[in-house]
């Protein structure tokens, strides 16, 4: 059974020092070290765009697994990726791999993407494209938690009913939705004693204070809301009397509406509580954080999140976690290794007009999130109550700590996660070989999304050039080539329809008495379809001329 699958390699989804932290670049960034680190393949095979990106992958090859081989292949030769039969898309649209699949057949390979946030209305446009597009019953949609399969399941059957009541027929088969999580290289988060001194002598805590701790984003919007955290910690801190909670909010503000709220309402609410916020962007705050904590806290309580990365770090640190029942937190917190708080939310009909605003363009993404989240409840007594389960059990802490590290080195390591996702492309490239006549093609001249601009826009000119019935012959009184070239300067757009030495090939053979389309491209060696596009264009500027027909 082959197991490997080629990645698609685009900077944007593994590197999250470029363009900022965030939970999809940082999953990314991890997968793409777990994947090089831990899978069991002859070689690495990445579908990229450039070769700089190409030296990205080969580099952290080089780093990991120097014994083993990178091949690229060029994003516009997927076809290429063989003898690998998966393609693994970073991102849950796969609709866009499946129409770029089409002209190689849609049983050429199979195409697995994963979830992210799901609640963007790009995301779900493009559940509804995935269901229209060439997408078949061997590709995946890894779904990182049990609620976001549900999630995306639920949508699915929106769609599907509509596909039936539309157009009066049953939809096409959809992709596998499996249950596979995201993981933690776990031996990176390993406590270190130095900076839990540091961070506790920042805090000014004793050796019986508590401190809870949270890595995030850190906006009210689209992450959680602080504010019952504080109202919670204030009541807790109320009823403890001898020893004193922290909290420390480690993660970057995305505006300074965000620091408002969290730093005035952490003054206001908590008084009697320790806080302190650190960078999320710094290393060593982060180190600091994990290592001077007690308890990781994760309240979250917006539909932005679908995972929750961050716990797992938390639990590989050794911490007991104290999480909303949110999500994925459903699945990796689990009774041994911490708590999860009582969520609830209105029923479907209350929030009509929140998605009807968001679909229409009243509102903007931030605001819907924002809107569900104030419409989301965590259990305020609950959360009280095991907030002062944990300040009060030194001992319970310690043994949620310890079976939290044991389940994110067993269950959540990437090494324990790299073989669930080897093991579906195994089954995703059974599954196409077996399904035989189920698979078609579709001419990427004539393709649905993107027909050949020569096609779709095919009545706007005169007529259609026909070089293979037409004689061309070279004007003596043309311009000089490099002049024009360097004058239109299409490399200032990075794109241009053949290479100058390609062109200045057709010329010469032009000038030297080739005149049909199909011994030109013999006489410069390529294809005659680039042949053609240099024959237009030197048409255009007046290079060569119609001559007459032999």
């Amino acid at each position: 059974m082959t197991t490997n699958a080629a990645i698609f390699y685009a900077s944007d989804g593994y590197r999250p020092g470029d363009k900022g932290i965030n939970g999809r670049r940082v999953a990314g960034e991890s997968f793409l070290r777990g994947f090089v680190s831990h899978a069991e393949v002859d070689e690495f095979v990445i579908l990229t765009k450039s070769n700089p990106e190409a030296e990205e992958v080969r580099a952290l090859v080089k780093a990991h697994r120097p014994e083993k081989s990178l091949r690229p292949v060029g994003f516009l030769r997927p076809a290429q990726i063989a003898p690998c039969e998966v393609l693994y898309y970073p991102a849950a649209n796969i609709a866009g791999e499946s129409w770029r699949r089409a002209d190689s057949g849609t049983g050429a390979w199979a195409i697995c993407g994963l979830t992210h946030t799901t609640s963007t209305q790009g995301i779900m446009n493009g559940f509804f494209d995935l269901r229209m597009a060439p997408v078949m019953a061997w590709d995946a949609v890894i779904c990182t938690s049990r609620a976001v399969q549900a999630s995306v399941s639920t949508q699915m059957d929106l769609i599907d009913a509509h596909i039936r009541q539309r157009f009066q027929t049953e939809p096409p088969p959809r992709p596998m939705l499996p249950v596979i999580p995201l993981g933690v290289h776990s031996g990176d988060f390993i406590r270190d004693e130095a900076a839990r001194a540091a961070l506790r002598d920042r805090l000014g805590a004793g050796p019986d204070d508590v401190v809870f701790v949270t890595i995030a984003r850190l906006t009210p919007h689209e992450k959680f809301d602080p504010v019952p955290i504080y109202l919670a910690m204030q009541a807790a801190q109320a009823q403890l009397g001898d020893r004193k909670l922290h909290v420390v909010f480690c993660g970057q503000f995305k505006h300074d509406y965000a620091r408002k709220v969290f730093a005035e309402g952490a003054a206001r609410l908590m008084p009697d509580v320790g806080y302190l916020e650190l960078d999320g962007a710094s290393a060593s705050d982060r180190k600091m954080t994990l290592s001077g904590g007690d308890v990781f806290l994760f309240m979250i309580d917006n539909i932005q999140e679908t995972f929750g990365l961050a716990p797992l770090e938390g639990m590989a640190a050794g911490l007991p976690v104290l999480a909303s029942d949110w999500d994925g937190l459903k699945d990796t917190v689990t009774p041994e290794v911490g708590f999860r708080v009582t969520s609830r939310m209105l029923p479907p009909g209350h929030m009509v007009n929140e998605s009807l605003r968001f679909q229409g363009g009243i509102d903007e993404y931030t605001q819907y999130c924002a809107a569900v989240s104030a419409m989301t409840e965590l259990d305020m007594a609950e959360m009280v109550a095991r907030i002062l389960d944990l300040a009060r059990g030194p001992g319970l802490r310690a043994r949620m700590g310890q079976a939290a590290a044991r389940r994110a080195r067993e269950v959540y390591d990437w090494k324990a996660v790299i073989p669930q996702m080897q093991a579906l492309w195994g089954e995703q490239a059974a599954m196409r070989r077996a399904a035989g006549g189920a698979a078609y093609r579709i001419a990427g001249v004539g393709l649905p999304i993107a027909p050949s601009p020569g096609l779709l826009f095919g009545s706007y000119p005169s007529a259609a050039l026909e070089p293979a019935r037409e004689v061309y012959v070279a004007n003596p009184a043309a311009g000089d080539l490099t002049a024009i070239l360097a004058l239109r300067n299409y490399q200032g757009l990075n794109r241009i329809f053949a290479e100058p030495a390609q062109i200045a090939a057709v010329l010469e053979a032009v000038k030297a008495g080739e005149g049909r389309v199909t011994a030109l491209a013999q006489t410069v060696k390529l294809p005659q379809l680039v042949v053609e596009r240099v024959v237009i264009w030197l048409l255009k500027y007046d290079f060569i001329r119609r001559g007459p027909a032999d």
